[in-house]
């Protein structure tokens, strides 16, 4: 039988000092008090039985870090399922996106040239009409021949619709088909017919037009 400190006996032991007052709590362990210090007795009884309560405890301890390890784990595991799930989702949506981007970038394209081809249409034509625009009377008389000769040549080209049909001898009932002729080619983006706000007009010297006038 020995006696030793509880510091000691903690150290004996492999625990702490306060597993050492909870064992004297309990009657697990004796003491007794000399010189005003507590001490512990130690028997060849008591040391087995501390050493069993020891491993006891020790082993516990194991298993609880092994069930907190595998817990640790599976909540890992869990946690780089949706890792990879949200990884997946967001280069889905990157690449949605980056599509819709590429589509809407050429909606766009398609508009900006189709509007070029209209305004390069209205500026051809009132080039062409103010080309025929009437002479300033301060002009010579050669001059005035001069435009003239110009008018008469720029006007065998462009010619509006209406006075094209004019110029035919074409009934009203005929008239009112080749309107809806031309109508029906400029939905359809037919370059021979020339729009300008609701008016149409004829290239009759570039394009053949016998098929919407015959």
């Amino acid at each position: 039988m020995k006696k030793m400190s509880v510091a000691d006996a903690a150290e004996f032991f492999g625990v702490s000092r306060e597993a050492i007052h909870n064992r004297i709590r309990r009657g697990s362990l004796q003491s007794v008090v000399e010189d005003g210090v507590k001490m512990v007795i130690v028997d060849e009884k008591t040391k087995k039985t501390a050493q069993q309560q020891t491993k006891r405890a020790q082993k516990t301890n194991s298993s609880n870090d092994e069930r907190y390890y595998k817990l640790l784990e599976s909540q890992n595991a869990k946690l780089q399922e949706r890792i990879e799930k949200l990884e997946n989702e967001t280069r889905s949506l990157r690449e949605q996106k980056e599509q819709m981007l590429i589509e809407e970038r050429n909606k766009i394209e398609a508009i900006y040239k189709e509007k070029d081809e209209q305004l390069k249409n209205i500026l051809h034509t009132l080039s062409t009409k103010f080309m025929l625009g009437a002479p300033l009377e301060s002009e010579e008389p050669e001059a005035l021949e001069a435009e003239i000769s110009v008018e008469e040549e720029v006007a065998s080209e462009i010619v509006s619709l209406k006075k094209y049909l004019k110029t035919q001898e074409f009934s009203k009932k005929k008239q009112e088909k080749i309107k809806k002729r031309f109508e029906k080619a400029a939905k359809k983006d037919d370059e021979r017919v020339i729009v300008i706000g609701k008016k149409f007009y004829l290239d009759i010297l570039k394009y053949d037009y016998h098929d919407l006038v015959k």
